[in-house]
């Protein structure tokens, strides 16, 4: 095979930058430009032709390449039906498609500088082209089917062997620049082909037996959609519905080549850096290497020259062994002859002292006897100072420290308690200063106050509880494939989710309700009356329905003290209502209580065994037992010393974790709506737009806040 149509490999940078733009071009947001110009191609890539046909590109740029034919094998050109622009100028195309044709979408072709010896029939069919630019290519004539061309406006042939035009380019009415080397033309003759395209047209037309209408003159034809209608002549004036289009081409060009410029410039600027970074790394290493080097060097020399001072010493030592060796051996003789001579004058002493026992022997033997006596009772006296003393000094001590610690303490108890009644007393003023912070209080207390937005909260917390009992039990039936089962748990959920949605409503309609009756009060406090909101806030505090008030009034004392004992001072309006009492509740289980309203089922065996240890007491001692119209002043709940918690309900009631389905490893807290599921954290939920198991979009996400 000849070398010049041997395959070229591409090289790196061509691969990388045919990879950088294939997948520019499958971005989301991506325009209709696909760029894929020197990439040192000998084809046009499968992918190509199937991006511009999935993503319906427009513009396909494959100029500056190696190519030697437009369609490869197993490709079709109706995979760029919608191309709008063709630029295959600087490769080594020797032949078009015959089928070119099909491109019917085609508006602009370039093949400049290429190596086409003729244009196909087909080309007649490019009824939408404008510009057709064979530039310096070897084409010897142009067929005649260019004269179907309705809508070109510029043709360049120039650079080629072309000596005669085919007298149907004299239909070709919208015609606007026809550029040609006139030296080298026989028909029409040089003279005409050099005065310019009009000339050129009106020479055809005169040939062909037509009347010459300006391009200014005439109307293009117009293509409908489904591309059955013909074109048609239409004197009545110019259209610049294509000179808009072409502007508008030109300008996404002049976008693009802008883009792709900054592109250039950026992806220069990064190779700058990185190059940067590499010559700066290769410094770093020879540095790195010298040092290491260097410091090779100086271990090596500091190790010589310690090995050295070592040997040096140890010659040293040992000739200092050996001296003092000497003079060790030379003393041991002196003191051996010294210790001779000192044990024969001891043995003549003690012969000689033997020998004299004199009675002042016997007197200096008693004198030491008192003065021993004398020396032990002089230091037991000084002992006993000293730990005396000791004592003395130790004991003052002690009481100084002592003083000052406690002198310290009351001083700094007492500055903190002036800080802490200090703070509190700047707090109170303050709050009764600024009537902003009254309303933000009372607008609070309001919230947490109001029975039909406790009621819609409760019920809230509720269908969560539903919901997501309901999705660990979808997933573990999802596991045993029970369809029948697992259709009546989605009907469930369904209608749990619609009735969360509303009750969201109804709770947001209910805040809007309170913050219309807030505008109402503070409207009514332009008076500038003194204390306003603290009067408000406190008339809050004691405010009770008036049915309430009286039912209350009816209960026996000890059912609630027995209440607000447990905590569950909150249930007081829910017994009232019922008109339960001692005797009533005796007769109870918890599931009477649960249904009641008492949801906890601790606190629900709590009040029972309370109940039942009241009613046996008032039958041990009958003076315990409340008469029946003794009236309860209803009085605000005070806190217990000792508040009693109920006990921990059952274990099989408690409400199991449910783990994330996509993490699998937090709990789930996230419901999504419309679906109603329950299984994914916070974390996993947020790029989610679908859910997971279910697979429908999510409009909206709740979060669930488990009490602790």
């Amino acid at each position: 095979m000849p070398l010049f149509f041997r395959k070229r490999k591409p090289s790196e940078e061509a691969r990388k930058r045919l990879e950088y733009q294939m997948c520019l071009a499958k971005e989301a947001g991506a325009d209709d430009i696909l760029d894929i110009s020197k990439c040192e191609l000998s084809e046009i890539p499968f992918g190509a032709f199937a991006t511009c046909k999935v993503l319906q590109k427009k513009v396909l740029i494959v100029h500056t390449n190696h190519l030697t034919s437009l369609l490869p094998k197993s490709c079709s050109l109706l995979s760029l039906a919608t191309i709008k622009v063709l630029d295959l100028h600087d490769n080594q195309l020797t032949a078009l498609p015959d089928d070119l044709g099909q491109l019917t979408a085609l508006q602009v072709l370039n093949v400049e500088r290429n190596q086409l010896m003729q244009l196909p029939r087909s080309i007649g069919n490019l009824t939408q082209l404008q510009t057709l630019n064979v530039k310096d290519n070897k084409l010897k004539e142009l067929p005649d089917t260019v004269g179907e061309l309705r809508s070109l406006r510029t043709l360049n042939i120039s650079g080629n062997e072309i000596q005669r035009l085919p007298q149907m380019l004299a239909h070709v009415r919208t015609l606007e620049m026809l550029s040609l080397d006139a030296s080298a033309m026989v028909y029409p003759p040089r003279e005409v082909c050099g005065a310019g395209t009009a000339a050129i047209l009106q020479f055809l037309c005169k040939e062909s037996g037509l009347e010459y209408y300006p391009p200014s003159q005439y109307l293009l034809p117009i293509l409908e959609q489904d591309g059955i209608e013909n074109s048609r002549d239409s004197p009545d004036g110019p259209t610049d519905r294509f000179s808009r289009e072409e502007l508008e081409w030109q300008n996404r060009f002049s976008d693009y080549e802008k883009r792709k410029e900054q592109k250039m410039l950026e992806k220069l600027e990064f190779e700058r850096r990185l190059e940067l970074g590499q010559r700066e790394h290769t410094q770093l290493l020879q540095q790195s290497s010298s040092q290491k080097d260097e410091i090779l060097q100086t271990v090596k020399e500091e190790q010589s020259r310690l090995e050295q001072g070592l040997s040096e010493h140890q010659r040293h030592l040992n000739a200092e062994r050996q001296r003092l060796q000497e003079q060790l051996k030379q003393t041991e003789q002196n003191i051996s002859s010294r210790i001779q001579k000192l044990l024969q004058d001891n043995q003549r002493i003690r012969m000689e002292q033997l020998m004299s026992i004199t009675q002042e022997e016997t007197e200096s033997l008693r004198r030491r006897d008192v003065a021993s006596a004398m020396q032990q009772m002089l230091t037991e006296s000084c002992k006993n100072r000293l730990i005396q003393m000791a004592y003395e000094s130790q004991r003052q001590n002690l009481v100084q420290q002592a003083c000052s610690s406690m002198a310290e303490m009351d001083e700094r108890f007492q500055q903190i308690l002036s800080w802490q009644q200090m703070d509190q007393n700047k707090a109170i003023s303050q709050i009764l200063q600024e009537s902003a912070m009254q309303k933000a209080a009372f607008e609070a207390l309001q919230v947490k106050k109001d029975l039909m937005h406790r009621q819609i909260r409760s019920q809230i917390k509720l269908i969560e509880t539903e919901l997501l009992q309901l999705t660990q039990l979808e997933l573990k039936r999802k596991s045993l494939d029970t369809e029948s089962l697992q259709e009546m748990i989605s009907e469930q959920r369904w209608a749990l989710s619609s009735l969360l949605q509303q009750l969201l409503k109804e709770k947001q309609q209910r805040e809007e309700e309170l913050r219309e009756i807030l505008t109402e009060l503070e409207a009514k406090s332009e008076t500038r009356q003194e204390n306003y909101w603290l009067i408000q806030y406190q008339r809050l505090l004691n405010q009770k329905p008036l049915s309430l008030k009286l039912q209350e009034e009816g209960m026996e004392r000890q059912l609630v003290a027995l209440l607000e004992e447990l905590s569950a001072e909150h249930y007081l309006p829910i017994f009232a209502h019922h008109r339960l009492s001692l005797d009533l509740l005796s007769q109870m289980s918890p599931g009477d209580l649960a249904k009641v309203g008492v949801s906890e089922a601790g606190l629900q065996h709590e009040i029972l065994r309370r109940v039942q240890e009241l009613l046996d007491a008032a039958r041990i001692q009958p003076e315990l037992k409340p008469p029946m119209g003794e009236v309860v002043t209803p009085t605000a709940p005070q806190e217990p010393p000792e508040s009693v918690r109920p006990s921990a309900p059952p274990a099989e009631l408690e409400v199991q974790a449910s783990e994330c389905v996509v993490c699998l490893e937090r709990e789930a807290q996230m419901i999504f709506l419309n679906c109603g599921h329950v299984c994914c954290c916070q974390q996993c939920c947020q790029p989610l737009r679908t859910c997971p198991l279910c697979r429908q979009d999510i409009a909206q996400r709740l979060r669930i806040y488990h009490s602790s």
